[in-house]
């Protein structure tokens, strides 16, 4: 298959740069997810990949061959919009077939592989409709078998779920991973829905300011967050950020909130806690008290939202657990599941 490779690329819009120096390397048939807020960068560099744009400085190479000169249409890339792009006059076999048509396979072979890429994403019954017929899952499911019915190289992915519905996102989901594994072929997804990319990816690139802030498995950037970016992107809901200042002599305070927690240094430190390491317990055992902001019922647990000093504070509880609002409860946390970051760099403190 195909190896990726971004070598010191920079992409500017006139004097605005939107990509830094970026380098990256995605293995062959590797399922890299290329994450981060609106404006990162993350779809200008997916578009660089698929020739779409040219790089302002630096190198895109194919198994080893730059490519920046290489046209889209000799790259050999399929990519897969938010936006489907189907073409509402012609049936669902015409829209999947028409990359082969444009290639000028014969007719008997052009049938027959669109029936194998239909098949592929259970778009069997439905070959003989027209787009203005289908669902927003089944619409995405055709520009899905239009991409992968002429097998290329690397497969390219920009928010291809974004417009369904939640309980369409988490079948599409499934059906996306199930096909990319049946396939092997290297993907290159970009969103900005973290879920997303922890359920999908071999490795995410998390993207800030048109830099990558970290790339590794999906259970390393959460378990391991390298700054204070990616530890408040990533997680449902996101990290607990406490600014806290340490006095030096083994105690701390978020605002004027005293915290028994041991600080790694004195100064201005960040504490990280996820929701689901924090738990309600007794005051003797508290790491601290605070005050119920709101309480929601999941289904399978309780989201506890409490105010701390000026920050709010989310914690994952039983489902069986019932707090009003205003009301006093009492948290702690492993020491050994504390996050501690710079104060200044937002960097992690090791």
């Amino acid at each position: 298959m195909t190896t990726v490779s971004l070598a010191s690329v920079d992409k500017y819009f006139g004097s605005v740069q939107v990509v830094r120096n970026l380098s990256l390397e995605i293995a062959d048939r590797e399922f890299l997810v290329l994450l981060g807020p609106s404006g990162c960068g993350k779809t200008t560099t997916m578009r660089m990949i698929a020739g779409l744009e040219a790089p302002s400085a630096g190198t895109i190479a194919f198994d080893g061959v730059r490519v920046n000169e290489v046209p889209p249409q000799r790259r050999d890339v399929s990519m897969v919009f938010q936006n489907y792009g189907l073409y509402p006059h012609m049936s669902v076999a015409e829209n999947i077939g028409y990359p082969l048509k444009l290639r000028r396979v014969p007719l008997a072979e052009r049938e027959r592989r669109v029936r194998e890429a239909a098949a592929r994403v259970q778009l069997d019954p439905f070959l003989a409709r027209m787009p203005r017929e289908l669902s927003g899952g089944q619409r995405q499911r055709v520009a899905l078998a239009r991409s992968i019915v002429r097998t290329p190289r690397v497969f390219l992915m920009d928010e291809p779920l974004s417009n369904l519905d939640a309980k369409l996102r988490v079948l599409a989901r499934a059906q996306i991973k199930h096909l990319t594994q049946e396939l092997r072929v290297t993907t290159v997804y970009v969103t900005h829905d973290q879920i997303e990319a922890m359920t999908l990816a071999t490795r995410v690139a998390v993207m800030n300011d048109g830099v990558i802030r970290q790339i590794g498995a999906p259970e390393d950037i959460y378990n391991d967050p390298a700054d204070t970016f990616v530890a408040g992107f990533i997680g449902s809901p996101a990290m607990n950020l406490l600014p806290v200042v340490a006095d030096g002599r083994g105690a701390c305070r978020a605002g004027d909130l005293p915290l028994r927690v041991p600080p790694p240094r004195p100064g201005l430190v960040v504490l990280g806690i996820r929701s689901e390491d924090l738990e309600l317990c007794s005051e003797r055992e508290a790491m601290f008290g605070c005050e119920v902001y709101t309480f929601e019922l999941l289904g399978d647990s309780t989201l506890l939202t409490a105010m701390i000093g000026d920050r709010l504070v989310a914690a994952r509880a039983g489902k069986s657990v019932r707090l009003q609002a205003g009301a006093r409860a009492w948290l702690r946390c492993s020491p050994d599941r504390l996050y501690w970051f710079d104060g200044e760099t937002g960097l992690r403190i090791r």
